[in-house]
């Protein structure tokens, strides 16, 4: 063996070998994602790197040992010309196996951590799936792990508005969302949707709480700061686990090229968690930037007026989309949001005429949305929306959302919209149910998608599983006036009448409290006081919602009545009429009329 200054010598070289290895790692795999070469390609550089460490341990030794061997030959030589008696010549050093066996167990030894951490796990995911924390009388059923099925999650929490100004709070949201679309549009990444986001606004709640409760491995956080055009970003990416930052940056930008701070931001998260990039990536979700700061500010105020739901608030919403396209032709996205507060504004007004003119203006609006910004995958998902609930075009529908789908897989919006817009409407209840539960694993403090998830399982006759979502969505929003309908029919289908005249009683909403105390005294045998609400709510509702006037008379068992209203639904396009198959098909499904009906809804071969 090598004297312990030759073994210092094989260690030196086995560590310049490692920072070597290490190094060429570093370039390989940037490269490899960069060209989109498969990952076994990484997997086979890390194994031949490892299997060098053994052979050059070997190396080493055989190096150290022949300088060794010199040296030694080398003073005994100049011993023996002092003495005139010279020494017999040096042989060869004498290579016992086990030294080779040792220092190739040395060499493995070595390399096994870093082979083990790369191979198995580096890329092992870090989440689980989400543990919502329930009371057993609410427990929803559970969805499937999104973990298993898409690797990494991540929250991106509210940014903080440090303007000093709450009128500014629409841009700090707007920032936030914008970077979540991005993040959206990554292969392999779960993206929590906005509202289980926004649960945690202005809240000190504990890193490892907020991954328990939407089953994510790291979140977002960020800041926003204005002063004038100018706007200063902070981001910081955060492991849950045990708070470790595994990113940060600050940027300092004008208002108008706040665009490619968020592509930053997304791309750097990407880069943390080891997420893919899909090749096609021309900025946020595929959306283009505009062209004017003011456009940009009013895209933002105008989308979250929208999202606030009063009638003053849609109002308002209008009004500044309204301007952001007149400044802003071009930008696809106020385009995309001024057709979903045309939809709210139509079904707001009390006029069935006004109502089709909003129809009409979303309908241009979304259109020129998808033509000025192909590669958005909200415009597609808006788009399908209007075409199946206002156009019945469940042909185009598809198209839109599976095109929405591609272009952001991750996107809960397009998989929720989808169910309920194309498959509930099929008649296709089982597999919306099945869709809606994979969009509450990614948004799952939803009381909306609760409620309608509740909705589905009711007439897809899961009693039990509908009162657990339903329970879910009171849970986090008590007033929430869908889910408080769904227990109304609920007490009805279990013949319990007295609870459900009670809760129909409670129902915050005139027109949904109407139609809900018709069938429930009605179910309780009250003839008289049931026709009689019957009659007010066809005089308060009937002209703007036939649909509703129709369900009550299929609840009662008058196929008659129903069908005169559903033709009343059917002359002014009642958009609630894509219910119709979820609904009344149990009720009505037997009359000769019924085929008819969805032949010109065009679901007749829908499925």
């Amino acid at each position: 063996m090598p004297a312990p200054s030759q073994r210092g010598r094989v260690l030196r070289a086995l560590g310049a070998y490692g920072i070597a290895a290490f190094a060429i790692l570093q370039v390989v795999e940037p490269i490899m994602h960069g060209l989109d070469l498969p990952d076994w390609v990484l997997k086979v550089s890390v194994v031949a790197l490892g299997l060098g460490f053994p052979a050059v341990a070997v190396l080493a030794w055989g190096l150290a040992l022949r300088a060794a061997v010199a040296v030694e030959g080398g003073a005994e030589a100049a011993v023996g010309s002092a003495t005139e008696n010279p020494p017999e010549p040096a042989g060869p050093a004498r290579v016992r196996p086990w030294h080779a066996v040792l220092l190739v167990g040395t060499g493995l030894l070595v390399a096994a951590p870093g082979v083990t951490w790369y191979l198995v796990f580096r890329h092992r995911p870090t989440t689980s799936a989400p543990a919502v924390s329930v009371s057993a009388a609410t427990t929803a059923p559970s969805a499937a792990s999104p973990a298993a099925e898409v690797g990494p999650a991540v929250a991106v929490l509210p940014f903080a508005n440090l303007t000093g100004d709450p009128g500014q709070d629409y841009l700090a949201e707007g920032v936030a969302e914008e970077v979540r679309s991005a993040l959206a549009k990554l292969r392999g990444l779960r993206v929590t949707g906005r509202t289980s986001s926004q649960a945690f606004r202005a809240k000190a709640v504990d890193l490892r709480e907020i991954g328990g409760r939407l089953g994510v491995g790291a979140v977002l956080e960020g800041s926003v700061r204005r002063a004038g055009n100018r706007v200063r970003i902070g981001a910081q990416l955060v492991q849950v686990a045990d708070g470790f930052h595994l990113w940060s940056e600050t940027f300092e930008r004008a208002l108008d090229d706040v665009f490619a701070v968020q592509e930053e931001i997304a791309e750097a998260v990407a880069r943390a968690l080891a997420v893919k990039l899909l090749p096609e990536r021309s900025g946020p979700a595929g959306a283009p930037r505009p062209s004017s700061p003011e456009a940009y500010d009013l895209y933002l105020l105008g989308r979250d007026l929208n999202r606030r739901g009063s009638s003053e608030a849609v109002r308002r919403s209008q009004e500044a989309l309204e301007r952001a396209t007149a400044l802003d032709p071009r930008y696809a996205p106020a385009w995309s949001a001024l057709a979903s507060t045309y939809v709210n504004r139509a079904g707001s007004t009390a006029s069935a005429d006004e109502a089709e003119t909003f129809r009409r203006r979303a309908w241009d609006a979304v259109q020129r949305a998808v033509a000025l910004a192909p590669g958005w995958a909200d415009g597609y998902r808006v788009r399908g929306n209007t075409r199946a609930r206002d156009r019945w075009d469940w042909a185009g529908a598809r198209e839109d959302f599976d095109r929405a789908l591609a272009l952001a897989p991750g996107d809960f919006a397009v998989i929720a919209d989808r169910a309920l817009s194309l498959l509930a409407p099929a008649g296709r209840v089982t597999e919306a149910a099945r869709e809606l539960r994979r969009a509450l694993a990614l948004e799952p403090l939803s009381s909306t998608l609760w409620s309608t998830l509740c909705w589905l399982e009711l007439h897809d006759d899961h009693p039990a599983d509908a009162r657990a979502a339903c329970g879910r969505a009171l849970e986090l929003s008590p007033e929430n006036g869908y889910a408080r309908a769904s227990l109304v029919e609920l007490a009805l289908g279990e013949q319990r009448t007295t609870e459900a005249l009670a809760a129909a009683r409670a129902l915050a909403d005139e027109e949904a409290r109407a139609v809900y105390l018709a069938v429930a005294l009605h179910a309780a045998g009250q003839r008289g006081p049931a026709d009689a609400a019957l009659a007010e709510l066809e005089r308060r509702f009937g002209a703007d919602a036939p649909y509703d006037v129709a369900r009550v008379h299929a609840f009662r068992g008058d196929a008659d009545g129903a069908f005169t209203w559903l033709e009343k639904a059917l002359a002014q396009r009642d958009p609630d009429l894509c219910s119709v198959r979820v609904e009344l098909g149990h009720r009505l499904g037997g009359d000769r009329r019924w085929a008819g009906l969805l032949e010109r809804m065009g679901l007749g071969a829908a499925r």
